[in-house]
């Protein structure tokens, strides 16, 4: 696939009760391809619709293994559960683990997923919230903590903010041909068909070139600030997920 966009792969609630027989076949796959994924583990779920197969004991060693391969470790958000319904500042889901909680009580859960972590010699790269929610309380607290990359919003490309936050957009939730750009495909992988694994598999052969991965983006990128063009697609897009929003409601 010729193209002058590049494409980062992020799966989505990893933790010990995922859909294992299916991450077998996507890790196997994604080792054939050397590609590096983003990996947004869960602490500590407690989130009962991540629970669809038994609890791998050995889950921690898995992280560490994929630690040890050079995969990107995410920080995804505490328990998995939504406290409030507030959209944050994406804005997709009006459902929250962090958005709308004062600042204290954010830092305060952001500490306890990183002991968790940190219990288990990982050491997480990137920031990813549950339902892409979170505020800039949440922002704030993250950068007190030692972690200023966020895997989230809308915008064609990566940058860093003036608190020296390095962004990067999560666009997509399947591949799409782009002319350019920097693309995150967020995958889920608990209820996968077969034939959702397939298109996947086809797609990672199709845009193999494409791929890249933190490390890369992050050499790339790291000086870039937030243009005008990142603010038109973020306007263009968080308009659609309104209109989406507002036709759920009213069904």
């Amino acid at each position: 696939m010729r193209t002058r966009a590049r494409y980062l792969i992020r799966f989505d609630d990893l933790c010990p009760t995922m859909n294992w027989s299916m991450w077998a076949r996507i890790e196997s796959l994604l080792i054939e391809q050397e590609i590096r994924p983003f990996l947004a583990v869960v602490p500590d779920n407690q989130d009962r619709k991540l629970a669809v197969a038994p609890g791998h004991p050995g889950f921690w060693k898995e992280v560490r293994k994929w630690q040890a391969r050079g995969w990107t470790i995410g920080l995804h958000g505490y328990q998995h559960t939504y406290v409030t319904q507030d959209a944050g500042l994406i804005g997709i889901q009006r459902r929250s683990e962090f958005a709308g909680l004062p600042s204290a009580e954010q830092e305060d859960i952001l500490l306890k997923a990183l002991d968790i972590f940190h219990a288990e010699r990982v050491d997480p790269q990137v920031w990813i919230a549950p339902a892409h929610s979170f505020d800039r309380n949440t922002v704030a607290a993250l950068v007190k903590t030692g972690l200023s990359v966020i895997s989230d919003g809308l915008a064609l490309e990566p940058h860093a903010d003036e608190d020296g936050v390095f962004w990067i957009p999560q666009q997509l939730w399947r591949f799409r041909w782009r002319p350019f750009g920097v693309w995150t495909v967020c995958c889920h992988h608990n209820h996968w068909s077969e034939q959702q694994f397939e298109r996947f598999q086809s797609d990672i052969r199709k845009y193999w070139n494409a791929i890249t991965d933190l490390d890369s983006v992050r050499r790339a990128y790291s000086c870039r600030r937030r243009g005008v063009m990142d603010s038109f697609y973020s306007a263009a897009h968080s308009a659609v997920f309104s209109l989406r929003a507002q036709r759920r409601a009213s069904a």
